[in-house]
């Protein structure tokens, strides 16, 4: 069983790991080169960086605990999930953003026990905001206590959306862009976090992979929301996999989710 002395810790060196980047994060905004994986997405300098100081200072306090990111995994083979704690990070979600000067962007770093999503800690670059929490442990916007908005969807709500890679799904992102006010922020963490903080009410994605939301998760649910996994449930964390499939979900209140999945037909 876990001490809150154990959970405690991590919380903390978590937070201070995350903040201690965001000097170099603003510092290189719009400027950073960009590079480019096989797959041609891009990465820059600053995502490597992020990668390595971070996972330095969270390995030197917890060498038990294993570290998954997408910037420093060494081999596309899927690879186990074996420590009780583990850690998921995405050093700049939005890099295309982050790259050409678009603030919409975040470290995101997620904390799991036993496979499942405990803590996350998201900077947000556009509000110099670090947005933390988890169940039990309630949500911080900054220094404002946050929370998933309640009710149902309405004339002004807004809904975070990106189009689908895949076009087997431009019939339901029909759907969603006649039914719904959509913002496409180019972060998928961003998107999920800002349901946990009620900027936005709920959100619809087709492209995600677990780094890119595993930080934003423990939020929504420790703000009151839910996200619901439309092609197959990602938790208990066992395998990190860079050939994942893409997630399809949907994310908001309850009420919100069941009126996301009537407009897309599942």
């Amino acid at each position: 069983m876990t001490t809150s002395d154990e959970l405690g810790s991590r919380i903390a060196a978590a937070q201070q790991a995350v903040l201690a980047q965001t000097a170099l994060l603003h510092r290189e905004f719009g400027r950073a080169p960009s590079l480019w994986k096989p797959d041609g997405t891009r990465v820059t300098p600053v995502d490597l960086a992020i990668s390595e100081a971070i996972f330095n200072a969270l390995g030197r306090q917890f060498p038990q605990d294993q570290l998954f990111s997408e910037e420093l995994a060494q081999t596309d083979t899927p690879l186990p999930v074996t420590a009780r704690f583990a850690w998921v990070l995405d050093p700049i979600d939005g890099t295309n953003n982050y790259a050409t000067g678009i603030a919409h962007c975040a470290i995101s770093l997620a904390l799991f026990e036993d496979g499942q999503p405990v803590y996350g800690v998201i900077y947000d670059l556009a509000r110099r905001r670090l947005i933390h929490g988890g169940p039990g442990f309630g949500v911080m916007d900054g220094e404002a206590t946050v929370a998933v908005r309640q009710g149902k969807l309405h004339a002004q709500s807004l809904v975070g959306f990106h189009s689908p890679v895949d076009k087997k799904y431009a019939e339901q992102a029909r759907r969603v862009i006649e039914a719904l006010k959509i913002r496409g922020l180019g972060s998928s963490t961003l998107h999920l976090a800002y349901v946990a903080t009620g900027i936005l009410d709920g959100v619809v994605d087709h492209n995600v992979r677990l780094w890119d939301i595993a930080a934003a998760i423990p939020l929504v649910l420790a703000g009151g929301g839910t996200v619901e996994f439309l092609n197959g449930e990602q938790f208990p964390f066992r395998t990190f996999d860079l050939k994942m499939p893409r997630i399809f979900y949907v994310a908001g209140n309850r009420e919100v989710c069941h009126e996301l999945r009537t407009i897309l037909g599942v």
